[in-house]
């Protein structure tokens, strides 16, 4: 159900933040057309050689492709004319830059008086920090976030571009607020997002914590209150277990593995203690874990009701048997990239999820199409 279907959005975005919030839209029904610099297109195209990496990829599904270059006088004209019809702008630019090309929010509301216009930044449009370049590490750190990744020894950055990822699912957020906003007021806004901004909301729990009882976060924090667990089995895979606070799931996971003994250790017998003292429950568990395969482990895990899944890598995730129940994992076909597998948008209006997914178009796909459309409505 494309419940954005009206909806058309103008995405001068690179990378990651404003394509991924292009991309929230574009899941959700809405026409967006992704504006490229000729020959080279997004950044993000070339990451893994040729013009249609997997970074790419994953960020401009369901969208339409032109390619225009600013600094040319006409193209920058059909820019404009794009813009006319358009709902929603997005650009994801350092300060100042979208003014330079003649794209800034006053250029866009001379000819779309009530244009949404998103302006996702690093560090903010004013401020000692406005012109520092940022990327998704950076975004990280300075929120407060990277400190809680990162291991306590041998510390090294792990993980996927969070802060990037986080910034764009925000950003689309605000776009749906401001046009439901518009659809009763007639009037557009400007929403400016940062991702130093995004990510401190994202790592409010953080925040909370220092704020309110002066407890400054770890990486380990989290893990030990919840009693959340990794083990390695047997045949080399992982199982993760969350037990949280009640008392049943502890006592589930001492029937599993018949360590109801540990019962009886005053170490274990509390939640508190249990907190105190979990790197000795993992130094207990880790051998028990590795007699057994992972299937083995998780069979015993639900007979007993215990919070657990297999710690999947990507190649197996979406073969899980509820994951190809809801039926995650959807083929799309390029017509001159071939089919691949993606992961639909998470959400189901009136109990029917959105499978149909256009792949993300090469380099100015969809250029003459969207240039013939400007030219109908303006002889109509």
């Amino acid at each position: 159900m494309k419940i954005l279907k009206d909806i058309r959005v103008v995405e001068l975005g690179t990378y990651i933040t404003g394509p991924a919030a292009g991309m929230h839209l574009a899941d959700l029904g809405a026409d967006v057309i992704k504006v490229e610099r000729p020959g080279s297109g997004d950044p993000f195209r070339a990451f893994k050689g040729g013009l249609y990496s997997p970074h790419y990829q994953t960020y401009n599904r369901n969208k339409r492709s032109i390619a225009l270059d600013t600094k040319n006088a006409d193209d920058l004209n059909t820019l404009l004319e794009l813009v006319s019809t358009a709902d929603v702008f997005i650009q994801n630019f350092r300060p100042g830059v979208a003014e330079k090309i003649g794209v800034g929010e006053a250029d866009l509301r001379k000819v779309r008086p009530d244009i949404i216009y998103c302006a996702i930044s690093g560090f903010g449009t004013s401020g000692p920090s406005r012109d520092r370049p940022a990327f998704d590490t950076v975004a990280q750190a300075a929120s407060g976030y990277l400190r809680l990744l990162t291991p306590p020894t041998n510390p090294r950055v792990i993980g996927p571009a969070i802060a990037d990822a986080v910034t764009g699912q925000y950003a689309a957020m605000g776009v749906l607020a401001a046009l439901m906003e518009r659809s009763k007021t007639g009037k557009g806004r400007r929403l400016d997002i940062s991702m130093l901004e995004a990510m401190c909301h994202f790592n409010l729990d953080s925040f909370t914590h220092y704020y309110a009882v002066g407890e400054i976060m770890g990486p380990l924090s989290r893990p030990v209150v919840s009693q959340s667990y990794t083990f390695e089995c047997s045949d080399g895979a992982w199982v993760a277990i969350h037990m949280s606070s009640p008392t049943k799931f502890w006592e589930a996971l001492l029937t599993a593995t018949g360590q109801e003994q540990l019962n009886d250790d005053p170490r274990f017998g509390e939640r508190m203690e249990r907190i105190k003292h979990q790197d000795e429950l993992i130094e207990i568990f880790t051998p028990i874990f590795k007699t057994r395969t992972r299937d083995e482990w998780c069979a015993k895990l639900l007979e007993c009701e215990v919070p657990h899944s297999p710690a999947y890598d990507s190649n197996e995730a979406l073969e899980d048997p509820q994951a190809r129940h809801l039926g995650i994992g959807v083929k799309t076909a390029h017509p001159e990239k071939g089919e691949t597998t993606t992961v639909r948008a998470p959400y189901s209006f009136d109990g029917e999820p959105d499978v149909e997914i256009s792949p993300p178009p090469t380099l100015d796909q969809h250029g003459d199409e969207i240039r013939a459309e400007l030219a109908r409505k303006k002889a109509g």
